[in-house]
């Protein structure tokens, strides 16, 4: 497993956001009380001016000013991870897809659509990978590592609810 090395913190509307990584790729981006967040390790170097381009392209998204992210990433993850973690980047900025979908889309087999469920919810890249898009076929919010109520905001945000509320 990867040690990580450098950390830093930055504000948003959803809480304080926890960017971690080897000083360039970010590996993890969390939000607090996230289930599946790393926790500060004491060999870990803070340095508030690492990740610089993620900080601003977060702003300019919190802005609504950038609706995908172009940054170096390298989470950890299986291989399975991996390739739905990377599909999850091809969900459009103000819309949403259901679970199925997304697995129908990998060619995932109904029968392993909680595989996919479990992938998305490994996911270390809260908001930069964004699957907070990801919804239960009835529309409803299912799971998000992060708290429903911020994957609310999230939608809420990019104007998807207000896409299917009409």
């Amino acid at each position: 497993m990867k040690t990580y090395t450098t950390y830093t913190t930055t504000d948003s509307p959803v809480g304080e956001l926890l960017l971690v990584g080897d000083g360039s790729a970010l590996t993890s981006l969390s939000l607090p009380g996230q289930r599946t967040a790393p926790v500060v390790r004491s060999g870990w170097r803070r340095d508030a001016g690492a990740f610089g381009e993620a900080r601003r392209r977060l702003a300019a998204y919190f802005e609504g000013r950038l609706p995908r992210f172009a940054l170096d990433l390298a989470p950890e993850g299986t291989p399975f991870q991996q390739r739905v973690w990377r599909a999850l980047d091809e969900i459009p900025y103000g819309t949403t897809t259901t679970y199925g979908e997304l697995a129908a889309r990998l060619d995932v087999p109904r029968a392993e659509i909680r595989a996919v469920g479990a992938a998305i919810g490994a996911n270390p890249l809260l908001i930069v990978r964004p699957c907070h898009r990801v919804i239960g076929a009835d529309g409803s919010m299912r799971g998000y590592a992060g708290g429903v109520e911020r994957k609310v905001r999230l939608l809420t945000h990019e104007g998807a609810l207000q896409q299917m509320l009409a």
